[in-house]
């Protein structure tokens, strides 16, 4: 998949006919690869419990709250990927795909716990980790727990969602009978939102895996312990309509979830936001690794203070922001063993991280508002003498505005501290960049990153 990096002069708007869900469904596949699912989990989970809360009862608003508690259950579900890595030892996005299919009991917890922790380190050092699993694992899975789902109902609130959907997402791990976490509800505490996309997302992962009939056992093999039996009940009724897992199983199942209501009422999106969700999911990016927190919002402003010196008009800036925002988005699809590695990467990791941008353009040229900036997340380690990646692009192929991100981008990673080092002081920085101008950076992009960095030392003194 390629992508042209030269833009034109035209900047897209948002359409009178675009509706927020063209532009959240196709983001969710983000969420997906930080959780390590097929592509389309939080889709199919939307059309499932959509479904579901129509034979429940559910219209209009609240309907509307459930379809968006679904598609956006998974909001923070990057933000503890860093300590799953140290905890365990182990591959985070491996690690989150698998323990979705273990069913909370302490045999099934304590297998999952040997069979993943630690499987690459030495004996010593596994043999500890798993021991400090096993004293404090109900403190651990709780923490991990609470801050993701506290993380996805702060970020939701961004996006201006109603209260019902941060219930819904903050208590997405609540069970039935008060066994989950992190405030172990019970019952009728729990909303109902919630329990709809927890049973949503099993279905999903089991139906995925195994089928429709391991998806459905589960389901009743949970009623009364993760589950309201109300809910599981009207599942069967659900599961007995043949047209409802042909669509489960369509290879356009997108399109089928653009056509269930929820998405057919809603108001045209604005200018505005579009802005908040490309900070939202910058925050769900930067929440990714220790290292990286704040990384997008900082390259944003130094993009924008290069754009500003280079006199782009206000709308293009506006634009340019959210490319800046957006530009490591394929990041939610690599490992924080690989994020955060104190040590050089192997060849396997590289590759990794070489994909990271085609990852990202994926996902944002599927999206109308956002497919123009999709090259800047493709292009922002494309060098000017063809040496970057991950196509190798060089000289007029390369645009100036992924030029601006470009600078930024390795100006944050410099002066900032990284798993390997501290931070460089910014003299050193600017020294260091400019000795690679021609080669690797647009020489008038880093005398405007320059200016605009004095202009800003000026203001603080």
């Amino acid at each position: 998949m390629t992508f042209q990096l030269f833009l034109s002069d035209a900047r897209n708007c948002p359409s009178a006919t675009m509706r927020m869900s063209q532009i959240l469904a196709p983001l969710s596949h983000a969420l997906d690869m930080t959780e390590g699912q097929a592509p389309g989990h939080c889709i199919r989970c939307a059309y499932i419990g959509t479904r579901l809360g129509q034979e429940l009862g559910f219209s209009g608003d609240a309907l509307n709250d459930l379809y968006y508690t679904l598609l956006l259950k998974d909001l923070g579900c990057s933000s503890n990927a860093a300590r799953i890595c140290a905890l365990y030892l182990a591959d985070d996005i491996s690690f989150k795909r698998d323990f979705k299919t273990i069913d909370g009991s302490l045999s099934s917890a304590l297998r999952f716990v040997f069979a993943k922790t630690g499987l690459e380190s030495g004996l010593s050092e596994r043999f500890r980790a798993i021991v400090n699993i096993m004293q404090n694992g109900g403190e651990i899975s709780r923490d991990l727990i609470e801050t993701r789902c506290q993380r996805g109902a702060e970020i939701a609130g961004k996006m201006r969602f109603s209260k019902v959907v941060q219930a819904g997402i903050m208590a997405l791990d609540e069970h039935w009978d008060g066994s989950g976490k992190p405030e172990g509800l019970v019952g009728g505490a729990i909303p109902r939102e919630a329990n709809i996309a927890l049973l949503s997302q099993v279905v999903d992962i089991f139906h995925q895996s195994e089928g429709r009939d391991a998806a459905m056992t589960e389901v009743r093999r949970r009623s009364g312990g993760w589950f309201d039996p109300d809910i599981v009940t009207a599942m069967d009724r659900l599961a007995r309509d043949p047209g409802f897992w042909a669509d489960l199983s369509d290879s356009h199942i997108e399109e089928v979830v653009f056509q269930l209501p929820p998405a057919l009422n809603e108001t045209p999106v604005t200018e505005g936001f579009l802005d908040d969700v490309a900070a939202a999911f910058s925050d769900v990016v930067d929440a990714k690794s220790p290292y990286t927190a704040d990384h997008s919002g900082r390259v944003t402003l130094y993009t924008d203070m290069i754009a500003e010196e280079m006199g782009l008009a206000a709308g293009h800036r506006r634009w340019l922001r959210r490319g800046a925002l957006l530009h490591d988005l394929g990041k939610l699809g690599v490992s924080n063993q690989v994020l955060d590695k104190p040590a050089k990467l192997d060849e396997a990791e590289w590759q990794s991280v070489r994909h990271h941008p085609t990852n990202g353009a994926r996902v944002l040229s599927q999206i109308d508002a956002f497919a123009d900036i999709a090259p800047v997340a493709h292009g922002h380690h494309e060098k000017l003498n063809g040496a970057g990646y991950p196509l190798g692009l060089g000289g007029e192929e390369i645009s100036l505005e992924v030029r601006m991100v470009t600078v930024a981008d390795v100006f944050d990673a410099l002066s900032a501290e990284r798993p390997y080092r501290g931070p460089i002081p910014i003299a050193d920085v600017f020294q260091m960049m400019r000795a690679e101008v021609g080669s690797a950076f647009d020489v008038d992009c880093l005398n405007a990153l320059e200016s605009g960095m004095a202009k800003f030392s000026r203001t603080r003194h």
